[in-house]
Parts: structure tokens; C-alpha cells; sequence
């Protein structure tokens, strides 16, 4: 049985976000996107549920969070390399977004995080596939030795 991961976010406007999301690569599952809601597919197995706030909040007792005030969730998306990730950023920057601070670069581990326009934040981030089979302690010893 494999796991899939759906990411809720809110929108205030969900057209500016189908747009937004489509032209950082994601893909629109017309099945699941109304006039509420829109299912942004990355991958096979990662989803984002893009919803109208007040749609949202019909799934919760608690308050809707406004993401320009609050940390709602810090989800990171992998790439296949650190050219992918700043490709990630510069069309997250192209279509309404901003990034939030310097890439961080731990050799082993590349990474750097957007805010998109509804103030949700999103990272994109590249890891050696030896550090991320062996850890980044044990990476790093093994970096240190060589």
C-alpha cells in the first residue's frame, strides 16, 4: 500500500493560486477542482487541495489562520538537483510569489523557501541521495575523510 499526501491550503483567490501553482509545474486534477476547491497534482503521490477560506473552514471546528500573519504549515517539495530548486524559485518569483530568505547550503543539502501570494510558504529542496540514505552525520564524516 503506498501513501499519498494531500496538503490543504487556503486561498483567497483561487484562480491567482491554479495560476500560481500550475506555473511552478503543478498540474490541475480537473476531477477534484469546482469553484471551491483545486487538486494541484506534483506527483503521483503529492497533492495540494488549494480551498476557498471559507470552504476550508467547513472541514474544521478552529479558525481559519491568515498565512500573511501566521505560520500555517512549512511544507518543502524535493528536486532532482539545486538547478531544479532555483528553477522552482524563479518561476515561483515569475508567477506572484517571493522568496522569503537566502538559499541555505549545507553541501549535503540545498534549499530555499517562497511565500506564494497568499502568504503560504513553500519550500524546494535538493539533498546528495548518499546523505539522505546514510544520514548527514554520516555524510559529512565521510566527506571529512575523503
Amino acid at each position: 500500500m503506498s501513501t499519498s499526501i494531500f496538503v490543504n491550503i487556503a486561498t483567497t483567490d483561487l484562480e491567482r493560486a491554479k495560476a500560481f501553482y500550475t506555473g511552478l509545474g503543478a498540474t490541475i486534477n480537473p476531477n477534484f477542482t469546482d469553484d471551491n476547491a483545486a487538486c494541484l497534482v506534483w506527483s503521483d503521490d503529492v497533492y495540494f487541495m488549494v480551498l476557498k477560506r471559507e470552504f476550508m473552514a467547513t472541514f474544521t471546528e478552529k479558525e481559519i489562520g491568515d498565512p500573511t500573519l501566521t505560520t500555517t504549515a512549512l511544507v518543502s517539495l524535493s528536486r532532482d538537483s539545486r538547478d531544479a530548486v532555483d528553477a522552482a524559485v524563479a518561476a515561483a518569483t515569475t508567477h506572484g510569489g517571493r522568496e522569503l530568505r537566502e538559499a541555505q547550503d549545507y553541501g549535503f543539502m540545498y534549499s530555499r523557501d517562497i511565500e506564494d501570494p497568499d502568504g503560504n510558504e513553500v519550500g524546494f529542496l535538493w539533498m546528495d541521495p548518499k546523505a539522505a540514505e546514510i544520514g548527514p552525520e554520516a555524510y559529512m564524516a565521510e566527506q571529512a575523510q575523503a
